[in-house]
């Protein structure tokens, strides 16, 4: 991967030294995940600002956090606990709650459980983060302006696999936070972040597969033009069908050309630093090339080295802008070696610049999976089954069992309906996609336990439609979602949340609305709209949602649907909420 990713529900550089392994796994729910792994740190400092607790050792005790603490590394693989009273020393501690971390002039504040140990005198820490917040944080780490929705769904199915399908060599965690194993920076304002939230969403729980057997999946920023073979780039790796090397017409021209300059006495110091050669060679040179034309092998004097083990050597020592890829020439003049070449990564994969092209020119995301692992298909992790997408009139449904087809003619009345009653449709089909078991529903997308679907933008995730129809809650549920796609394409950027939710809450209702006309507001807007977004509750929700209803029902009545669609692309008039709130 190059190796250079759901925010709410309202809402490598790998070198192997073996063949990767592939395993046969139940879908996970969470990844044990490597925080500041590159920063060695020796000592992290603990604060919270609400309930957390910790535990020590695998079964021991566990008490609230009730003021600062500092944890430090004792020796090469214990670890000291320290406050103003007293310090202990253990092996691990369990942390819980929101926690905030500072080490090395940076902090963070996570909401996940945290364990740290410590090992070869630095300390390990790991955050255990859902597999989809884990995918969409790497995606907007990894990503760029360059890339399209299509390419970044491509690239959220990828890297969800990697992370899933082969062990990354770490004893502490799963997965590593460095281009060592995937980039995940733990921001989370990234720039990138929406389009990867939804890129993540919209392929939730999607891995690759071949034959029917779980995929291994790598991706690279550019190839060059010409992608790279597994066994190429990592020789003891096995030769697999649909990892070859291709040429990649996408990646257009010669792929992004670099140059660097380098003393042999830097090279030789960062070589000798990973054990791949003795300090004193005189004269470095390429070897063997492969098929597409990457360098396997350099030599120095006598000694051969992987040119895979020798970029990783010069990145990790000098920068990973000296060598960016082993496509490349080398020349020697005196004690100085100049380095030229295109591409950059291992080549291994998905090209991100030749999946963000294919985007642009309306490849969608099977066809760029298609394009890079040619015989390979996205399917869903938990079962292998590929997602069915059947097409209605105004939307499309998604499902991963064949006799879902049963509910066609519920789906596309409760889409009707809901045009109907809001006198809204929508340019473009609504996907709604229904998934095959609760668990996965609330694992995939992150939905709190008493959500039954949601809708985000013109995408619709629901739990599986036998589910509600057995309820008897198919047709109120999908009504309700697809008012809440159609009210958010007419939404502008100043339109409050109470009246996005209140309208769908008033078009949604059984009776049109009657009883809710019948009640009166108990809380300001302010009050609605904090909680609606955030609530810890389903009876918090319900009463938010409920007040959002009455706010927008005295807004219909008395300006009109036109005039309050017109508010909701533009935003209410501070007069007019003054003049709803004394009625």
């Amino acid at each position: 991967m190059r190796i250079a990713g759901l925010l709410g529900w309202a809402c490598a550089l790998l070198a192997i030294a073996a063949a990767p392994r592939l395993i046969a796994a139940p879908a996970r729910a969470t990844l044990h995940v490597g925080m500041w792994t590159l920063w060695h740190d020796k000592e992290v400092h603990l604060t919270t600002g609400g309930k957390a607790s910790l535990c020590v050792g695998g079964n021991g005790a566990c008490r609230p956090i009730a003021r600062p603490l500092v944890v430090r590394v004792d020796g090469a693989d214990r670890i000291k606990l320290a406050n103003a009273d007293r310090t202990e020393v253990m092996g691990s501690l369990r942390l819980s709650g929101t926690i905030t971390l500072s080490a090395h002039g940076e902090t963070k504040t996570l909401p996940y459980p945290v364990t740290i140990t410590a090992s070869s005198g630095s300390l390990r820490i790991a955050v255990t983060l859902p597999v989809e917040r884990y995918v969409e944080q790497v995606v907007a780490s990894e990503s760029g302006p360059a890339d399209t929705m299509e390419s970044l769904k491509a690239l959220s199915i990828v890297v969800r696999s990697y992370a899933l399908h082969e062990s990354h060599g770490h004893a502490e965690y799963d997965v590593c936070d460095s281009t060592h194993c995937q980039l995940l920076h733990w921001n989370e304002a990234l720039p990138r972040r929406a389009v990867a939230h939804r890129a993540t969403l919209e392929t939730a729980g999607e891995t690759l597969w071949f034959h029917g057997r779980r995929a291994l999946a790598y991706f690279n920023k550019d190839c060059g033009g010409h992608s790279a073979a597994m066994n190429e780039v990592w020789p003891k790796a096995a030769a697999i069908p649909y990892l070859s090397a291709r040429v990649d017409r996408w990646c257009t021209g010669t792929g992004q050309q670099w140059a660097t300059e380098l003393t042999r006495d830097e090279v030789a110091a960062a070589l000798a630093k990973k054990g791949l050669s003795s300090p004193g060679w005189q004269r470095l040179t390429v070897e063997r090339r492969a098929e597409s034309g990457r360098v396997v092998t350099v030599r120095l004097d006598g000694t051969t080295v992987a040119a895979e083990d020798f970029r990783i050597a010069v990145g990790e020592t000098l920068g990973w802008n000296k060598i960016p890829s082993t496509w490349f020439e080398v020349s020697q003049n005196g004690d100085r070696l100049h380095v030229h070449g295109r591409g950059w990564g291992h080549g291994v994969g998905l090209c991100q610049r030749g999946a963000a092209v294919m985007g642009d020119k309306g490849r969608n995301a099977a066809e760029i999976l298609a394009q890079y692992f040619p015989g390979a298909q996205a399917a869903d992790e938990s079962t292998g089954k590929p997602w069915i997408a059947r097409a209605g009139e105004g939307f499309l449904l998604e499902t991963l069992e064949g006799d879902d087809r049963r509910f066609l003619n519920d789906v596309a009345r409760a889409r009707a309906e809901a045009s109907h009653r809001s006198g809204l449709n929508a340019s473009a089909p609504i996907t709604v996609r229904a998934f095959a078991s609760i668990s996965a529903f609330r694992d995939e997308t992150l939905a709190p336990g008493w959500v039954a679907a949601f809708a985000e933008g013109d995408w619709i995730a629901t739990q599986p439609l036998s589910t509600l129809a057995a309820r008897n809650l198919l047709a109120s549920t999908l009504r309700h979602e697809f008012l809440h796609a159609l009210v958010e394409q007419q939404t502008g950027p100043a339109a409050p949340l109470w009246l996005r939710e209140g309208l769908v809450e008033l078009w949604s209702a059984s009776d049109q609305g009657a009883a809710i006309r019948q009640r009166r507001a108990a809380f300001s807007f302010d009050t609605v709209e904090a909680s609606l977004r955030h609530s810890d509750t389903e009876a918090q929700s319900e009463a938010a949602h409920r007040e959002a209803a009455i706010y927008a029902a005295k807004l219909v009545d008395r300006f009109g649907r036109d005039q309050v669609l017109q508010w909701l692309r533009s935003g209410v008039p501070t007069e007019v909420l003054v003049g709803i709130a004394h009625r």
